[in-house]
């Protein structure tokens, strides 16, 4: 049987996607907005699936993007203070779910390195005083301009799956994590212990806002129109707890600088959230 009109020229009986696509595209794409253009216009003619389309897409984003864009504000950082035990650090792990941790000491400035969750493990039903700090692996340090390709291809090869983020002074700025990254290019990577995300700032009427508490004092100042210092504290839940003076209850409030912050959600270890509302004199 002659099989010469049923084979490529590849010597396969099925031509390529990527063949396919070549023909579709008819010509050279000159930039990257003639590749997207064209790579929705054979999506629509079935060529590759929606899916894949958003894949190519996003990876094609991680390449512009650097880390200051994708990482985990100082904010919301969940860290390990050193020297905790075993005790301490249990409850932090089953409330957050994560895996990984930085370990810190005065500050968050101060990260002496990255602790797993993993790596407890074997210390559970034991006598684990002074070994903790022997499993606290050195942290990988990296610059905010970063590029995510870069990133990505550096977590691949040293099999690091999470980075310390530090600003153009050396200051801790935030942390990424492998997952981020992959996150820009297939989406929200779900797992059981991710929840639903609450928005920092919920607008409840024209002049009343729903913040919480970890929300950064930047983000507060350029949605609300305020001008509040961050000199001294990274989040408006810091700035509140500062001026109370103490860890106010659910249901007190204060005013500042013509902002009045009403404690709404908070329990006796921390601020969760408030109702934000300016007044007269702001």
């Amino acid at each position: 049987m002659n099989d010469d009109n049923s084979n490529s020229s590849n010597g396969s009986g099925k031509q390529s996607w990527l063949e396919k696509l070549g023909r579709a595209f008819g010509s050279d794409p000159r930039n990257r907005d003639e590749v997207l253009e064209q790579l929705q216009a054979v999506t629509e003619r079935g060529l590759i699936e929606a899916e894949t389309l958003k894949m190519i897409e996003g990876a094609l984003e991680v390449d512009e993007l650097q880390v200051r864009d994708v990482m985990i504000p100082r904010s919301h950082m969940v860290v390990i203070q050193e020297g905790s035990s075993l005790d301490d650090i249990l409850p932090i792990i089953i409330e957050t779910g994560h895996s990984r941790f930085p370990v810190v000491g005065e500050d968050k400035d101060e990260v002496h390195g990255i602790l797993l969750a993993k790596d407890l493990l074997q210390l559970v039903g034991r006598d684990a005083k002074g070994i903790i700090a022997d499993l606290v692996r050195e942290p990988v340090i990296i610059p905010e301009s970063k590029r995510l390709n870069v990133l990505l291809r550096e977590f691949r090869v040293n099999k690091n799956h999470m980075a310390i983020v530090v600003d153009e002074y050396g200051g801790v700025s935030g942390l990424i994590t492998i997952e981020d990254v992959l996150e820009e290019i297939v989406g929200d990577i779900d797992d059981e212990h991710d929840s639903e995300t609450v928005e920092d700032i919920q607008s409840i009427s024209d002049d009343r806002y729903l913040v919480q508490a970890l929300t950064p004092i930047d983000d507060f100042n350029e949605s609300l129109g305020s001008d509040f210092s961050d000199d001294d504290f990274d989040t408006i839940g810091g700035l509140v707890v500062s001026e109370f003076g103490r860890l106010p209850k659910s249901g007190e409030s204060i005013d500042i600088d013509g902002w009045t912050f009403k404690v709404s959600a908070a329990d006796d270890r921390r601020l969760q959230a408030m109702e934000v509302n300016v007044t007269e004199s702001a």
